[in-house]
């Protein structure tokens, strides 16, 4: 029964946002709108469009910004995946990060990376919060407090968010190089 409820949910998402996507709607644009139709509360809800959401950040800091300043601004990033709760249990899956060390020439100047995954895009929206949910007893107070202390550290255009989806994944077994 529960197959065939998630599938009846993957559908019903597919089908909206192939309508949004006709209409030629921003992602922005599209949250919105859900947010009107379902409510604050639901649109954050953990149990909200239930599948793997990636939500990856990138930074790029104002110069002057010390090792120590990054190392300081990683550990308070890192400290979300238990710091960040909702009623008093964490919500985060996972939360991997990592210097910028492609030789490719196309980072933009972002120098750090964050991949933060939800199991839900309800516990997603409800972690990312303003400007999206912009009612603070639907969003994380903790990661809005570590945004709030992140800011000056950020060039201007200094961050960077994709959100997407997990719609096909490969995972090869690890090799062990001795």
């Amino acid at each position: 029964m529960k197959k065939y409820i998630a599938a009846a949910a993957i559908l019903s998402f597919w089908a909206t946002n192939m309508t949004y996507a006709a209409e030629n709607m921003s992602a922005r644009q599209i949250l919105d709108k859900e947010i009107s139709e379902v409510g604050v509360s639901t649109f954050t809800g953990a149990d909200y469009k239930p599948g793997l959401i990636r939500h990856i950040v990138l930074f790029r800091y104002k110069d002057g910004t010390t090792a120590e300043q990054r190392q300081e601004i990683r550990d308070q990033f890192m400290a979300l995946a238990k710091k960040a709760t909702r009623n008093g249990k964490p919500y985060i899956v996972s939360i991997e990060s990592g210097a910028q060390n492609s030789g490719e020439g196309v980072s933009g100047g972002f120098e750090e990376g964050f991949i933060v995954t939800f199991s839900s895009e309800g516990d997603r929206n409800y972690y990312v919060g303003t400007p999206v949910v912009t009612e603070p007893k639907f969003f994380d107070p903790q990661h809005q407090k570590f945004k709030e202390f992140v800011g000056p550290y950020l060039a201007d255009s200094g961050v960077l968010v994709f959100d997407m989806r997990i719609t096909d994944s490969t995972r090869l077994g690890a090799t062990s190089r001795n």
